[in-house]
């Protein structure tokens, strides 16, 4: 079965073929066109500028990813595309699309949940190395943060979420205040890996040796963990980004110049320990539930080590996607289409994009 699919949900327009045999899912193209350098100029994404470069690149990307995969739209079995959650304006570009291109060939439309998408690049792994459900998945990314139970490819339930704020988020905006530009992700992990090292003196097992350092120690440096202490799986990124944007005003209203590297490794710590914290509880929770890990955030190195370190402790496997599919990637949403169009979950004319997350909340 060939699948070709679209995602459009925020400030990456994206096309992809994925051919699904016997359970397998190969990626046979994954075109990508990002606005990264627009959005940079303003700190952010701004959804209206997003909205009319997603139609710009939409038609010319879909050329390319049927090129790419050597296949011809008389090949592709099923047309997938993100309907919900994301940017209202940026979502729709695709949806319209993806409907007008399946009606005009006759070929059976898709919809994908956004967050399901990215749960599901965990099923792309090579060589069979991939989650099998049920098992216990967060998804991280500048929009979302929250645990889920998926309890099947197309059932999960949110058993987790952040009350605020974003990981991703509060990345992105302590670290334009600190010089990294957007989005920042790759410039916190490296400014922080130079902070855990600078912190302990070693290059190897910075990330362990750091809570014993003069570094973490320092009452000047302190900052709340994100996690929350209700007994619950949710965060609060909200409190850490506010107490660390006011650790920063305190520097520089004394006239002292932050060691920014320092800084990064410390907020990194205590967002990156609230994870573990809530990923541990919930695998004791839910026992002999392998975990998984997805979206951008999934990308960040400390994470993906720590994490190793919960899934062993716990005795079992973590999937983490490869990089190119952490982020928003049509790939991903290739493959969840194939589990719903297994499970009978069409779509038609009369589909639309809707700005809200609709997974349920366990209960």
């Amino acid at each position: 079965m060939n699948i070709l699919a679209f995602e459009s949900s925020c400030d990456e327009t994206s096309a992809a073929v994925v051919t699904a045999d016997r359970g397998r899912i190969k990626v046979r193209s994954n075109i990508i066109a990002s606005q990264v350098e627009t959005h940079r100029l303003y700190g952010g994404v701004v959804p209206e500028i997003a909205s009319r470069a997603h139609t710009e690149a939409i038609s010319r990307i879909t050329y390319e990813a049927l090129e790419e995969a050597g296949v011809t739209l008389s090949d592709i079995d099923v047309i997938a595309v993100t309907a919900n959650p994301g940017l209202i304006g940026a979502l729709l570009v695709a949806v319209n699309f993806a409907k007008a291109l399946a009606s005009a060939n006759g070929i059976p439309l898709v919809a994908v949940d956004h967050i399901k998408g990215h749960i599901a690049s965990c099923y792309l792994g090579g060589r069979g190395n991939v989650a099998k459900p049920p098992f216990i998945a967060l998804a991280a990314s500048g929009g979302h943060t929250a645990i889920y139970r998926v309890e099947s490819y197309t059932e999960l339930y949110v058993i987790g979420t952040t009350r605020d704020d974003a990981i991703g988020e509060s990345f992105d905006k302590i670290g334009r205040i600190i010089g990294i530009p957007y989005p920042a992700g790759r410039g916190f992990d490296a400014l922080s890996r130079e902070g855990f090292i600078k912190a302990t003196g070693d290059r190897e097992n910075f990330y362990h040796k750091y809570k014993k350092s003069a570094a973490y120690k320092d009452r000047e440096m302190t900052l709340p963990s994100p996690a929350l202490n209700d007994g619950s799986l949710d965060f609060s990124f909200s409190g850490l980004k506010t107490a660390a944007i006011n650790l920063l005003h305190r520097y520089e209203q004394n006239g002292v110049e932050i060691d920014r590297a320092l800084f990064a490794a410390r907020y990194t710590y205590e967002a990156v320990e609230a994870v573990a914290k809530k990923l541990s509880m919930a695998l004791d929770r839910y026992p002999g539930h392998d975990l998984c890990i997805a979206g951008g955030v999934a990308a960040n190195s400390h994470l993906r080590h720590r994490l190793g370190e919960v899934a062993r402790d716990h005795g079992v496997r973590l999937f983490v996607p490869s990089l190119d599919l952490c982020g928003d990637n049509a790939a991903m949403i290739g493959a969840q289409a194939y589990y719903e169009f297994r499970k009978g979950n069409l779509a038609d004319s009369t589909l639309n994009a809707s700005a809200l997350d609709t997974i349920k909340q366990e209960t």
